[in-house]
């Protein structure tokens, strides 16, 4: 185990640009997070870089609460800029799902940077985030259970006559 006073660093180094961070330009000092945000229909796009962690964690929260608030639909978030995401930042992620799927809403991301992507596949949270699919249940071929009667499974059968739980004849099972 580390020693509590080792700093987290971003997951590239001074200099070079960050992943979706568009060139040296964009920069921010470690420990800092930015976020932008644009609406695109019923959706709220935001666009998260920095460091996530439970200092930038807080205002984060507070931010995609009130873009969540604004939106029709929910969030479409872009992470492919945040160089460093810890337990922490991830509970922010987690919350924020939680949040928008009692109003009704969801939270889907876009793209994420290899901090963002390690934690989400390390917990096996990566459908959780993905955009919605038109849910379509198969239903087996042939005839459709019939419902039992109350106590009873069906297909069960009756020790004494032999019969299902239903009083149809099954052949004993051997």
């Amino acid at each position: 185990m580390q020693h509590p006073s080792h700093r987290a660093r971003p997951l590239t180094a001074p200099g070079l640009p960050r992943p979706g961070g568009g060139g040296t330009t964009g920069l921010l000092p470690p420990g800092r997070l930015a976020t932008s945000s644009a609406p695109r229909g019923n959706r709220i796009h935001v666009t998260v870089r920095g460091e996530l962690d439970l200092a930038s964690g807080d205002a984060l929260r507070d931010r995609l609460a009130e873009a969540l608030a604004a939106s029709g639909g929910g969030l479409t978030l872009d992470l492919s800029g945040l160089g460093f995401c810890d337990c922490a930042g991830l509970n922010v992620l987690l919350e924020l799902r939680r949040r928008a799927l009692s109003q009704g809403k969801t939270v889907v991301l876009q793209a994420a940077g290899p901090a963002v992507d390690r934690l989400l596949g390390l917990i096996g949270a990566q459908d959780l985030f993905s955009a919605p699919r038109s849910r379509r249940v198969a239903r087996p071929a042939g005839p459709a259970p019939s419902a039992s009667k109350p106590g009873t499974s069906p297909g069960v059968m009756s020790s004494r006559s032999g019969a299902d739980s239903e009083g149809r004849r099954v052949a004993p099972r051997v």
